[in-house]
């Protein structure tokens, strides 16, 4: 398909060594590792790999965040795909080699393709698909992810997602009285689903913070936290310019 060969062409144009990676020794078993910050949060300390991981509202410093950890791993590929305003600025902020990051940017009707294919060659995939996923679809997609041991990350629900995370709060830091510029947002993320998932879990963070990394809140003495700036409240699309967060 058409859209398909695009994405290999350009990421054989950016980066030749491009090569499928290996396969875990047994496809959906172990972990994919996240960054420290977001292992607390997690029931197993990771990405359980073969399965689909739900975020909550498609919140893109999240997604990130979560995405990070793949620059751990022997393969190191990642994909974005159905995801034309993510920020490659705010994806190397968070940790993600730009080297390593294949991108379908509007895959339209065929994302679910798309995602099989890449499946086979990268570690893990952003996605947001084109509109509600049928559960049959799912389950097709989910026999992929088993089979390969990628992990899907999906900005908004997905059936059958075993984890569902999401910022149940947040708040900028960096604006005065009409003035400043934001440099960090600060909030508590949630996770649950099913298993060991099944009590939820939560963590205060820094998503990111002045230097474009996620990072726990540091509570001080007197119950306290660090701060960057003076507080400011951000609505819906606020982002930050200088690191194209949305």
């Amino acid at each position: 398909m058409p859209v398909i060969e695009s994405v290999f062409e350009s990421a054989v144009e950016r980066q030749p060594a491009l090569r499928p990676v290996a396969s875990p020794a047994a496809p959906g078993r172990g972990l994919l590792p996240v960054v420290p910050a977001l292992r607390g949060v997690l029931p197993e300390g990771g990405l359980r790999r073969g399965t689909a991981v739900s975020v909550a509202g498609g919140d893109a410093g999240l997604l990130l965040a979560l995405a990070a950890g793949v620059r751990e791993t022997d393969g190191g590929w990642a994909a974005a795909v159905g995801l034309p305003d993510l920020g490659l600025a705010a994806a190397a902020g968070y940790g993600l080699d730009l080297r390593r990051l294949l991108v379908a940017d509007d895959p339209g009707p065929h994302w679910a393709e798309v995602v099989s294919v890449l499946a086979g060659a990268v570690e893990l995939i952003m996605l947001r698909p084109d509109g509600p996923v049928p559960p049959n679809l799912a389950a097709r997609l989910a026999a992929v992810l088993r089979r390969s041991g990628c992990v899907l990350l999906v900005a908004g629900p997905w059936p059958g997602a075993g984890l569902r995370l999401g910022v149940r709060s947040g708040r900028w830091f960096g604006l005065g009285d009409g003035h400043g510029q934001l440099t960090g947002r600060q909030v508590e993320v949630v996770a649950e689903g099913r298993g060991s998932a099944v009590r939820g879990r939560a963590a205060r963070l820094w998503l990111p913070d002045a230097h474009g990394a996620v990072r726990a809140v540091e509570e001080a003495v007197g119950g306290t936290v660090d701060v960057v700036g003076e507080d400011a409240v951000a609505g819906p699309g606020t982002g930050l310019d200088r690191m194209a967060v949305v």
